[in-house]
C-alpha cells in the first residue's frame, strides 16, 4: 500500500518512498529527460505519455489508483476527457488580417473558460520525440486554480479536495481548448486540441514563456504574472494567420534564484536549488527519480506550487511591487531596462 501522506507533517519530517514504489522505478527518467546534456534536442515521451512509450507504466498506475482513492477525483478526471469531437473545417475561409484573427480568438478563449491566452511560433522544440505537428501556431491557454482549494494537496482518501480542483482545472482546459480549436475550424482553418493531463505531442510550457504566460519557477512549473503557480495550461494549434504575443519577464527568475520555500516544502527533496544543463539549456529542473515515486504515492502531490510565494494572492501583488523595483534599476549588457511587462 502507499505510504500515508500527511500534508501538515510534509515540511517537518524526511520522507522516503517504500520499496513497493521504488521497484518501479525500473531505470532513471532523468537521462531520458536530457539532465546533463549540453546538446539541444527534443524532449523524449515520458511519465504521463501512454505506458509503451516509457517504462514508467507501472508507477503511472500507482499514481492513478492513488488519486482515484480520493473523494471526488474520479469524477473531475474523468471530466477531463470528455471533449466533443473535432468539428468539419469550413470550406470557405474567413478574410481577416492577422492581428484582427489574433484579438478574435483570445476574446473567444477568455469567453471560454480559458483565464489568459498567449500566442507563439510553433517550434520544433515545442514537439515532442515521435510525434509531428503541422500547423505552424500554437495558442497556449491558461486555467487558473482556486487558491483555497488547491493547497489543500495532497489529497487523500479522506479529502481530496486538492486533487479535485487539479482535476477541474484539466477539464477546463479540455473543454477551452476543444472549443477554441472548433471555432478556429469554422472559420475555415486548421486546429488541434492539447488538452491535460496525459502528455501529447506538445511540451506546453515552452511555449507558454515564449507567449508571455510566465517564467520557469524553480519547481519547474510556470509562473503566471496573475495566478502566479497555480496554473494549468492547454495547446491549440493552428494554420489561422496570427500574431505572437511577446514574452513577459517579471522577475520569477530572479526571485527563485535566492527563494527556498519550494525546494524546503518538497518532501523528497526533488527540487534542486541550481540550475542544471538540460538537452543543452541551463534550467531550472526537478529530480525526476524523487519526485515521480512521491508523486505516485501522494495522489498529484502539488506542494510546490501552492506553496510558492508567488501562488498566494496576498503576496503576489507585493512580490511584483518589489521585482519591478529591482528591474527598474537593472540594466541589461546593453543598456535597456529590464523589461518587466510585455511589449
Amino acid at each position: 500500500m502507499p505510504a500515508q501522506i500527511n500534508p501538515r507533517n510534509r515540511r517537518r519530517k524526511p520522507y522516503s518512498s517504500n520499496l513497493e514504489t521504488l521497484a518501479l522505478l525500473r531505470v532513471s527518467g532523468n537521462p531520458i529527460n536530457g539532465l546533463g546534456e549540453t546538446s539541444i534536442r527534443k524532449a523524449s515521451p515520458f511519465f504521463w505519455h501512454p505506458p509503451d512509450q516509457h517504462p514508467y507504466g507501472d508507477l503511472q498506475l500507482v499514481a492513478r489508483q492513488s488519486s482515484r482513492r480520493c473523494p471526488g477525483a474520479t469524477e473531475a478526471f474523468a471530466a477531463a476527457y470528455n471533449h466533443p469531437g473535432l468539428c468539419s473545417i469550413a470550406h470557405q475561409k474567413t478574410q481577416a488580417s492577422d492581428e484582427q484573427f489574433a484579438n478574435e480568438l483570445k476574446t473567444f478563449a477568455l469567453a471560454h473558460e480559458a483565464d489568459a491566452v498567449g500566442i507563439t511560433p510553433m517550434d520544433p522544440l515545442y514537439v515532442f520525440e515521435g510525434y509531428t505537428v503541422e500547423e505552424p501556431w500554437i495558442v497556449v491557454l491558461a486555467l487558473a486554480h482556486n487558491y483555497e482549494l488547491l493547497k489543500e494537496v495532497p489529497s487523500d482518501e479522506t479529502n481530496g479536495i486538492g486533487v479535485t480542483d487539479i482535476g477541474d482545472q484539466y477539464a477546463r482546459g479540455t473543454r477551452a481548448s476543444y472549443a477554441l480549436a472548433n471555432w478556429i475550424r469554422s472559420q475555415g482553418y486548421n486546429a488541434h486540441a492539447y488538452p491535460g493531463p496525459m502528455a501529447d505531442a506538445l511540451l506546453l510550457i515552452p511555449p507558454a514563456i515564449a507567449s508571455g504566460l510566465g517564467e520557469l519557477g524553480k519547481h519547474g512549473s510556470l509562473i503566471s504574472r496573475q495566478f502566479g503557480s497555480g496554473v494549468r495550461l492547454a495547446g491549440v494549434t493552428t494554420d489561422m494567420p496570427l500574431i505572437a504575443t511577446a514574452p513577459d519577464r517579471f522577475g520569477a527568475d530572479e526571485f527563485c534564484a535566492t527563494c527556498q520555500v519550494c525546494t524546503r516544502a518538497c518532501p523528497p527533496g526533488a527540487i534542486l536549488e541550481n540550475k542544471q544543463m538540460v538537452r543543452g539549456v541551463e534550467r531550472w529542473y526537478v529530480d525526476f527519480d524523487k519526485c515521480i515515486p512521491y508523486f505516485a504515492e501522494a495522489a498529484s502531490c502539488g506542494i510546490c506550487i501552492a506553496e510558492c510565494p508567488w501562488t498566494r494572492p496576498h503576496v503576489r501583488p507585493k512580490l511584483l511591487a518589489t521585482m519591478e523595483r529591482r528591474g527598474r534599476r537593472s540594466k541589461s549588457s546593453d543598456g535597456v531596462i529590464f523589461k518587466t511587462s510585455p511589449s
